[in-house]
């Protein structure tokens, strides 16, 4: 393994390293589960669900919304690493407040927890777009695999810390299972406040002096360039081609990811496996990550996202004939090899077709798509799944053929997400790295 030497590339990936810990402890593991058990303690199992679900939808349409005039604001204010600073210590503090909040209170649970989806998602937009500050196209593929493997291993060492918290909680000192819980997100405020000092002080921002303008003006500033920016994005037509392949597929990934607990639930897997599985990911994904951005490096980074994209039509297909733990322990494996190595290849991809001058514009776009993911892939799985119920469904079925159908059911409308990466392989054929960077060059001389 070839570390790099680079401070500014280690202080970079350290802030992968940092927020993690939240993505992976709290988004992930305990707050969904210790929502449900605890802060909406005696509600209806479905309020409780649908309450979960209008936080998450809340916070995510939020940054959705407000990404791409973010990333201008950083641009014309020259304030990356402001902003990014901003929202980080938003979720930091935010992930400390979850210790406070008491059993059965259910809205303060919600309304901090999306507080800090929003800290994490949007301090996202600006880490992305300092990608650019610290590497030069020749490494931008590695550089960015390696910020993705160090997210994987700092926020699955972590976690690996919290779930030992949690199943022997007198280790530590802890009187119960629920104040280890309580005790871990405040492990997440302390890691993810600590390592992303290493990230203000070591990344650099390049600045403009001449287009460095006061914050006042950058918001006025933003607002105009944020208009301009929907007008320009038409003519990058490499970029909108690439843009439309990346949201299909990782659509495709996103939904992956989010039916997988489900799924394995559904089947009778136990919570211990789903936890066993979350934590191989995290720890495949460290060196996967690393190998997939000296791939794009040393291959060929779209080859290398094509193999991505294999790769995850494969495990959707073995999903639909899963029967035991030892075969959900073997997708874990598989998703943790590409799912780093996906996400990375496409930020540094992506940052190869956009002008430099403008990261923090298109990031905007481009984690906007990223926050818009994973509405097709349900919604697909939904239709197909009520389609092939109503199909198979014999005349008067007894019991046992209602839930055989059902399981069959299900199994085909997991398969329907294979589609997603179909049509997302497809559209990326079309995209041509130089034509973009050309328009890249163009656009960026006229700014």
């Amino acid at each position: 393994m070839i570390l790099p030497k680079n401070r500014a590339v280690w202080g970079w990936a350290l802030y992968d390293w940092a927020n993690s810990a939240f993505a992976t402890t709290v988004m992930a593991g305990f707050f969904p589960i210790f929502f449900k058990q605890y802060w909406s303690y005696g509600t209806d199992v479905n309020a409780s669900t649908a309450q979960l679900g209008l936080g998450n939808s809340v916070s995510g349409l939020i940054i959705a919304l407000t990404a791409p005039f973010l990333g201008a604001l950083a641009d014309r204010g020259s304030a990356k690493k402001k902003l990014l600073i901003l929202f980080a210590y938003l979720g930091v503090l935010m992930s400390a407040a979850l210790f406070f909040i008491e059993k059965g209170q259910w809205a303060a649970a919600i309304f901090v927890y999306a507080m800090g989806l929003i800290g994490f998602s949007g301090a996202n937009i600006f880490y992305d777009a300092l990608l650019p500050s610290v590497a030069g196209e020749e490494e931008i593929d590695y550089v960015s695999g390696f910020g993705f493997s160090m997210g994987y291993l700092g926020g699955g060492l972590l976690f690996l810390v919290n779930v030992l918290m949690t199943l022997n909680p007198s280790w530590f000192g802890l009187p119960d299972a629920s104040a280890a819980v309580r005790w871990s997100f405040v492990t997440v405020a302390l890691w993810w406040g600590t390592f992303t000092l290493f990230t203000i002080f070591w990344v650099p921002e390049q600045i403009d002096p001449a287009g460095t303008v006061s914050m006042k003006r950058a918001v006025t500033e933003g607002l105009s360039q944020l208009a301009r920016t929907f007008a320009k994005i038409r003519h990058l037509k490499t970029v909108m081609l690439f843009l439309a392949a990346y949201w299909l597929y990782i659509d495709g990934v996103d939904t992956v990811i989010r039916m997988a607990v489900d799924y394995g639930l559904s089947i009778g897997f136990k919570a211990n496996d789903l936890i066993v599985a979350l934590l191989l990911v995290q720890f495949v994904g460290f060196p996967a990550a690393l190998f997939f951005g000296k791939l794009g490096q040393n291959w060929d980074i779209k080859k290398s996202i094509y193999l991505a994209i294999a790769i995850y039509m494969g495990v959707t297909l073995w999903a639909t004939t899963m029967s035991s733990s030892t075969e959900f322990y073997l997708l874990a494996v598989l998703i943790g090899c590409v799912q780093g190595g996906i996400q990375a290849l496409s930020r540094s991809y992506y940052t190869r077709l956009i002008p430099p001058n403008q990261a923090g514009e298109y990031f905007g776009f481009y984690n906007m798509l990223g926050k818009f993911a994973a509405i097709i892939g349900p919604g697909l799985m939904g239709i197909v799944g009520i389609a092939a119920r109503r199909s198979l469904m014999p005349p008067s079925p007894t019991p046992l053929q209602m839930e055989q159908v059902g399981m069959l059911a299900s199994r085909i409308s997991i398969a329907s997400i294979s589609l997603l990466f179909i049509a997302g392989a497809i559209v990326f054929y079309f995209v041509d790295e130089e034509k973009g960077k050309k328009e890249a060059a163009i656009l960026g001389d006229s700014v």
